[in-house]
């Protein structure tokens, strides 16, 4: 009888994510000239962590800490009935005025696309800005959508099966790292 045991592999220690975040940074700074219309803004859970690294980088490089906010992606995903439980709902905080701002959506892990055409949908509500910018801590592949991401930390290619763990210490009480994760029988 087999037991599947799940195998992972290091791909990003803490010191890679630091390094792949401040170059993110350092692009986002050189693609956006005015950064008091600039708001960042992650995608629950560790995408908002990302953010928070991204604009504590921005504040280091240039002296000014653009808008902070959430973009909750969990009612507006298009595979709720597909999905074995809920994710918890996490409140959207943006600016009230996103109209002609840019916005960096932040995540941690592109995948097939869907979080973040979910939430192109929810900040459709809040206003149209005048560019939205996608900025990602790992590039996995295997895209079911159209969607690139315009900054990218790592790409790491992976098998279908395969899972990308992004951990960081303050939220799962680990040292931050990044893993593929890869079923295993035995």
């Amino acid at each position: 009888m087999s037991q599947e045991h799940p195998e992972t592999l290091l791909v990003m220690d803490a010191d890679a994510i630091r390094k792949a975040i401040r170059r993110i940074a350092h692009e986002i700074v050189e693609r956006n000239t005015d950064l008091s219309r600039l708001v960042i803004a992650g995608i629950p859970t560790r995408g908002v962590e990302v953010a928070k690294r991204i604009l504590d980088h921005i504040e280091q490089i240039e002296g000014v800490r653009p808008e902070f906010g959430v973009v909750d992606v969990a009612m507006h995903r298009d595979d709720l009935r597909r999905r074995g439980r809920l994710t918890a709902v996490v409140p959207t905080e943006l600016p009230v005025d996103l109209d002609d701002r840019v916005i960096v959506l932040v995540d941690d892990v592109l995948f097939t696309g869907r979080s973040c055409r979910a939430a192109l949908d929810a900040i459709s509500s809040f206003g149209r800005p005048a560019r939205v910018q996608y900025a990602v801590l790992v590039d996995r592949g295997h895209r079911e959508l159209p969607i690139r991401a315009d900054y990218v930390g790592k790409n790491v290619p992976t098998a279908l099966e395969e899972k990308i763990r992004v951990r960081f210490e303050n939220l799962d009480s680990v040292p931050d790292s990044v893993r593929v994760v890869r079923a295993v029988n035995s």
